[in-house]
């Protein structure tokens, strides 16, 4: 139903005005009596086989839902009632930020695609604390940023303050230091900073009365060299894990007329290279960390092909999007199977 008929009518809309109304009507209709139930229902695959303890934390099944779908913790209790096993919401920042002007969310759908250069718009890390704070039983994953504003050498103070908020409200972290649309951004990503970046979240991590995972969100346009780097940093640091990948600045291979606005590029074009990086962090560092594995899942065999890569874990978004909200029952469907 969903791609037959309101995926049609949705998509002759702007995408950014779509998303805030998909998330009004959401809202709304979980605060009719019995809705909840009723979708949990229909999208929730409830069975102990499809359990993982990953970085120490129990997760119900292994879909979660990618970071920017929910970035200021808005909806995470009613995305969670369509079988997602865990959410993570963000990119937060500590102050509020409009991110980049408008255009900046655009479908390629000719290739199943979206580009977005969003910017970390979100209200700042306190409102989605003061909305966390009513979860419900939802797994969650913090994502961390620092400012537009804030240059690279003090951008070790953006995190801090965003993992300080979070600690209490999130089961774990996720630094980014890997999306496009902030300028210079990436250039954390070099061994330096970003080792100095961890090591400083992981001394306050051991200050706390108990740890919490750390994970690292990478680019999919890193060299050999550098994804060599990040699994020697992960090992020097002690993080619990890789997030692989975000957003690629590649076009390769696009068919869509907009394929060439700037930003970062998810969905099936996508799919292919984060499988790569996957399989190169799982069998170079020996299996030595848990990867969550993100990029091009439109299907179940999708996801198939990311935890036979060496993923113990998989996100989506542009897929939930392009798919529909059954693509995470028919993972899970499928992972029983497997």
């Amino acid at each position: 139903m969903y791609k037959l008929l309101i995926r049609p009518i949705l998509f002759q809309f702007d995408p950014e005005k779509v998303h805030y109304f998909t998330f009004s009507i959401i809202k709304f209709l979980n605060k009719i009596p019995g809705a909840s139930a009723i979708t949990r229902a229909i999208y929730c695959l409830d069975n102990k086989k499809l359990g993982r303890e990953v970085f120490g934390l129990k997760f119900k099944n292994p879909v979660g839902l990618a970071a920017g779908f929910d970035k200021d913790a808005k909806l995470y209790n009613e995305l969670h009632n369509f079988g997602f096993g865990f959410v993570e919401i963000g990119t937060l920042t500590p102050k509020g930020q409009p991110g980049n002007p408008k255009k900046r969310l655009f479908r390629l759908k000719s290739d199943k695609a979206i580009i977005n250069r969003m910017g970390f718009n979100n209200g700042g890390v306190q409102e989605a604390v003061d909305r966390l704070k009513k979860n419900k039983g939802v797994l969650i994953g913090g994502n961390i940023g620092k400012n537009k504003n804030t240059p690279n050498e003090n951008a070790v103070d953006d995190y801090k303050i965003c993992f300080e908020a979070l600690y209490p409200y999130v089961d774990y972290f996720v630094v980014n230091v890997s999306s496009p649309n902030t300028p210079n951004l990436r250039e954390l990503q070099d061994k330096e900073p970003l080792t100095k970046l961890l090591q400083t979240l992981q001394e306050i991590n051991r200050g706390k009365e108990k740890t919490k995972p750390i994970l690292l969100k990478i680019a999919p346009d890193l060299t050999n060299n550098q994804l060599l780097d990040i699994i020697a940093i992960v090992n020097e640091t002690k993080i619990a894990g890789v997030i692989a990948t975000n957003t690629t600045i590649s076009r390769e291979g696009l068919a869509s007329e907009n394929k060439k606005e700037n930003g970062g590029l998810s969905g099936v074009p996508l799919a292919r290279r984060a499988t790569e990086v996957i399989r190169f962090l799982s069998e170079k560092s020996n299996k030595s960390f848990p990867i969550i594995g993100v990029g091009g899942i439109h299907s179940a065999k999708d996801a198939l092909e990311k935890l036979d890569a060496g993923a113990s874990l998989v996100q989506i978004y542009t897929g939930f999007i392009y798919e529909g909200p059954s693509l995470v029952k028919k993972i899970n469907k499928t992972i029983l199977k497997s």
